[in-house]
């Protein structure tokens, strides 16, 4: 019997650690693959071209929306991010089991294609919490950090649709409850291979 494979979405304000986290996880979880987003952003520092993003330029990024290469695109504080469809169908076809970093909208998209996608949203411990981290992080200045936390707020309260809510407080206790959601939909996708 073929294994379907599961497409694992892990959305959460900016600063709430869900790159770190899904990173974590694909680490420690066999069979895991982390889906690597393109971005018309410019790397920071230390960010590596295929491995954190897939970085390119906005004309090139255009060309992909117009000839239907993304499942899923957003523009984001001027800058565009987005899942390349032959990525996640070649994984797919592996019968990989795959994890998105992405923020709602993406999501959403991802779910339209794939119906049985499973939704995980990261939630800071609170909002001061976050902020710390934003600024401490020490990428952006004062207003864009005031954006993020806008957006921060929105994004929260549009995430009851999520299957999963993980608060990210404690960052190993974290990685372990997203460990746990893979392995028991994991353990359901095997045994409806069973009953089938």
């Amino acid at each position: 019997m073929k294994k379907e494979p599961l497409l694992f979405i892990v959305s959460a304000p900016s600063g709430a650690g869900k790159t770190s986290l899904c990173r974590e996880v694909v680490t420690h979880v066999p069979g895991l693959h982390f889906s690597i987003s393109y971005t018309t952003r410019p790397p920071r520092q230390n960010e590596i071209n295929g491995v954190d993003y897939q970085f390119i330029s906005p004309g090139n990024f255009r060309r992909m929306i117009e000839e239907g290469q993304l499942v899923e695109w957003a523009e984001i504080y001027g800058n565009f991010y987005g899942t390349s469809k032959t990525s996640v169908e070649e994984y797919r076809s592996k019968g990989t089991d795959i994890v998105f970093d992405i923020d709602p909208v993406g999501a959403r998209s991802i779910t339209e294609e794939y119906s049985d996608s499973v939704t995980i949203f990261v939630l800071p411990p609170s909002y001061g919490e976050l902020k710390e981290r934003l600024i401490q992080r020490g990428t952006d200045d004062e207003s864009v950090i005031k954006k993020r936390l806008d957006r921060a707020r929105e994004e929260i309260e549009q995430s009851n649709w999520y299957q999963y809510r993980i608060v990210n407080d404690d960052f190993k206790s974290a990685v372990k409850q997203l460990k746990d959601i893979i392995a028991s939909e994991r353990l359901k996708r095997k045994r409806k291979i069973v009953s089938q």
